[in-house]
């Protein structure tokens, strides 16, 4: 239900819970550090509040506290200190959690409180009126403490629900006791977009402009996005979420679709105009910060989200941009991508080409269509291995790699058992040694080294074969080794594709070889691998 008489506010504030309620998906982990340098990013994107943990909580909440002062500088962003309100029948000025959060010395305090009524009498087993006086007597102590406070409504939309006349109570005691914001929050994640709008609705209208209404939302229905748009309509001021969406559970609302979702869509400011761009750098930064890779299909900013596959698609872009993008990329930090697969026809390849910098014909155009489309029926996958990809497109235009050509190579690997006599107990020692035959110039070069199994062990025989010809291979090394049987129905004899991912400490690409045998695709995936590193150190002089 949408009220059509209801202004939407011009601006909404963007209050970021990373470092506290993200950090409790599972998986992730941050060290203090972690959690200073991904509040640097939050505060060069822009977001206006950075809820920094529970003091008292944990020692590593406690140092982040400790530290922010000196070797934290925000520019932009205000630091926020998060906990609860005080014990049942307890007293705040004896109240462990609020005295941490007034030792924060962070300028404003969040704290949570029960605003649905079977809460209150079950988990808490005390009193409606006792379950207010908690919210009210703990704003009103920090208040009086100096901080200025937001009182997160936890399981609001259900506790409103449930008893509007209680939840509205605990509205009450927070607003008249000082909380500058009223955050209804949907922690168990299930409120529909239309719920939220309508309870949102009826708290602003019930309070007016006495005090801001802000929302937290969980994702757990897959909705956290949604009902943040929902709860603006509604007349929210401000909306809590983390960057790229990480939670407990299935997450929260996600800000990295959220800012650009109010701003670009519907014209509400949020962060600053100039700053919307810096989104996908953040977003991966701190992806890379908290060890977990960023969904490609992200919204906006995951890798994927301007990749044009068809060819009917890439032939569109190339005569209008805006054809298959609802935004022009680089508006929120990203780029339009042509991923080059079967489906490519010229177009794409063109202007991929163009992309890479590389000048083909008609002819050669149709050379590696044709090519990539055969390839791709045998079990390659390009749009996964730009490192072959470009390969491949010089190749068409009479490029041969200079530095080696390979005469052969061999892989032999012994399987010794510490005691024959009963196999089933016994220990193995694998052995792998490859040789490789290569020739540089007019020069055959010969190498044989040992590895820690065929692929490391070809590796380590090439570089040893080219014997320091090439110093740029020193900074190009495999970061990551897959494998993947493509007909299953074959068993040990089914084709396997290999791919590999390789760095040269500025850079990172993926190559590709597919064969029945495990050991020549990986060969063919590791010599472009190789190849690329020394075509990106050419170029670069």
């Amino acid at each position: 239900m949408s009220d059509v008489g209801r202004a939407r506010p011009r601006s909404v504030e963007i209050y970021d819970t990373t470092l506290r309620d993200g950090a409790q998906l599972e998986g992730i982990s941050l060290t203090v550090e972690d959690k200073l340098r991904i509040a640097e990013q939050l505060d060069w994107l822009g977001v206006h509040f950075i809820e920094a943990g529970w003091p008292g909580a944990n020692p590593k909440d406690d140092e982040f506290f400790r530290r922010v002062a000196k070797d934290l500088v925000l520019t932009t962003s205000r630091l926020v200190a998060f906990g609860s309100t005080r014990r049942v029948k307890g007293k705040v000025d004896s109240d462990e959690t609020l005295a941490h959060l007034v030792a924060s010395r962070a300028p404003i305090a969040c704290i949570v409180g029960k605003s649905w009524d079977y809460h209150v009498t079950e988990a808490l087993q005390t009193t409606l009126d006792e379950g207010v006086a908690m919210v009210g007597d703990s704003v009103e102590y920090l208040r009086e403490k100096g901080m200025e406070v937001f009182f997160d409504a936890e399981h609001f939309f259900d506790g409103y629900r449930a008893n509007p006349e209680f939840a509205l109570r605990v509205l009450e005691a927070a607003a008249t006791s000082g909380a500058t914001r009223l955050v209804l929050c949907d922690t168990n994640g299930g409120s529909m977009p239309f719920e939220v709008e309508r309870t949102v609705g009826a708290v602003v209208d019930y309070f007016g402009d006495d005090v801001g209404v802000a929302v937290h939302l969980h994702d757990d229905a897959g909705t956290g996005a949604a009902n943040a748009i929902a709860g603006v309509l509604g007349g929210a001021i401000q909306v809590q979420g983390t960057i790229n969406g990480y939670g407990e559970r299935t997450g929260n609302c996600n800000l990295t679709t959220i800012i650009p979702n109010l701003t670009l869509k519907m014209g509400i400011e949020t962060i600053p105009r100039d700053r919307i761009e810096r989104l996908t750098p953040v977003a991966h930064h701190v992806a890379e910060l908290v060890n977990m890779p960023l969904n490609p299909q992200a919204p906006y900013v995951g890798h994927s989200a301007f990749a044009h596959k068809a060819g009917l698609h890439a032939s569109a872009i190339a005569k209008r941009p805006d054809a298959y993008e609802h935004i022009p990329p680089d508006t929120v930090g990203n780029g339009t991508r042509f991923v080059v697969s079967e489906l490519a026809g010229r177009s794409t390849l063109g202007l991929k080409a163009v992309e890479l910098g590389l000048d083909l014909d008609a002819p050669q155009l149709n050379e590696v269509v044709e090519t990539l489309k055969r390839l791709e029926h045998e079990g390659y996958h390009f749009e996964v291995a730009d490192g072959s990809l470009e390969l491949l497109m010089r190749r068409a235009t009479g490029w041969e790699q200079p530095w080696f050509r390979v005469e052969s190579f061999r892989v032999i690997t012994d399987d010794v058992r510490s005691d024959w006599e009963d196999p089933s107990g016994a220990q193995a020692t694998v052995n792998t040694e490859a040789t490789v035959k290569v020739h540089v110039g007019g020069e055959r070069l010969v190498a044989t080294a040992e590895g820690n199994g065929p692929v490391n062990a070809l590796d380590q025989a090439l570089r040893r074969a080219l014997n320091g010809k090439y110093p740029a291979l020193e900074d190009v090394h495999l970061t990551d080794f897959k494998v993947r049987v493509l007909d299953t129905g074959s068993g040990t004899g089914a084709v396997v594709r290999v791919l590999i991912d390789s760095s040269d400490g500025d850079a990172t690409w993926t190559t590709i070889g597919v064969n029945e045998n495990i050991i020549e695709a990986s060969w063919q995936a590791l010599i472009d691998s190789i190849v690329f590193g020394l075509l990106r150190a050419d170029e670069r002089g």
